[in-house]
């Protein structure tokens, strides 16, 4: 799980990513192969996220997706972590148990003073590098996963927990859908970083000053479905709804608690 602006598109990172590993997106969710062979996959996504974390405006993009995995190692989302694109290795796996690591990055600034103006004189947030170490467990119809994602690129962007539950149900052999809650646990590096303001801030801005500390960031309900077109072509789509929480939520930044993301993909494995 990541902040709002990237929810959507690690949540069509992801799909693809596995999608590709397995080559069956409704039934092998979980379980990436694990064999010494390269797999690839390509595809493009059209998704609709806020403009930056507590932004009350919408944009919508279209991106590129794309994936490859070697045997334990793979190249592209990092699975259940939220980073849009980097690089990772599976340290265990088997038939419930997942855990890895990965690292990773923004592939864009996440807020620019630009994007709106109640941003003036708080200037830019400049992408950084993200690691992460994420698990999960799953079994026939759920799964609850968590992971731990922090700024290895001195951005002071900080740390944050997320742990997410998802049931699934497979109505035919091609789909998959998937639904449950989630939440996210910030730091106050982060939550000072992206929802504070500082001496400086104020004065430019004229904002007045607000100290953000760690505490419960983000809650959130996530909505999934994936269908395996044919062999080489996957399709899916996924919605979330978030809500900030704690100090985030009460920030003069903050435009809008309600943070909404919505994405759809079509993807080739090969």
């Amino acid at each position: 799980m990541c902040t709002p602006l990237f929810r959507g598109y690690a949540g069509l990172l992801l799909a693809s990513t596995v999608w590709a590993a397995t080559g069956n997106s409704a039934l092998a969710q979980d379980a990436p192969n694990l064999s010494d062979s390269w797999k690839f996959s390509a595809g493009l996504g059209l998704i609709s996220q806020p403009k930056y974390p507590g932004s009350g405006d919408s944009k919508t993009s279209v991106l590129p997706i794309l994936g490859a995995n070697y045997g334990r190692y793979f190249i592209g989302g990092v699975p259940g972590a939220g980073v849009p694109a980097g690089i990772g290795a599976y340290l265990v796996q088997d038939a419930h148990w997942r855990l890895g690591v990965g690292l990773g990055g923004n592939l864009d600034k996440p807020r620019k003073e630009s994007d709106s103006p109640r941003l003036a004189g708080l200037g830019d947030i400049d992408a950084t590098a993200l690691g992460t170490v994420f698990a999960s467990y799953s079994d026939a119809w759920w799964k609850v996963g968590g992971n731990v994602l922090t700024d290895i690129g001195g951005k002071n962007q900080g740390t944050r927990v997320s742990v997410d539950f998802e049931a699934r149900y497979s109505p035919m052999p091609k789909l998959m859908l998937t639904a449950g809650p989630g939440l996210t646990w910030a730091d106050g590096k982060y939550t000072q970083t992206f929802f504070g303001v500082d001496a400086a801030q104020s004065a430019r801005s004229g904002l007045a000053r607000y100290t953000a500390k760690a505490g419960l960031n983000t809650v959130s309900f996530n909505l999934g479905a994936n269908y395996q077109l044919t062999q080489q072509w996957g399709l899916g789509a996924r919605f979330t709804a978030s809500s900030l929480r704690g100090d985030a939520a009460d920030s003069p930044v903050t435009e809008e608690k309600s943070q909404n993301s919505f994405g759809v993909f079509a993807n080739y494995r090969f």
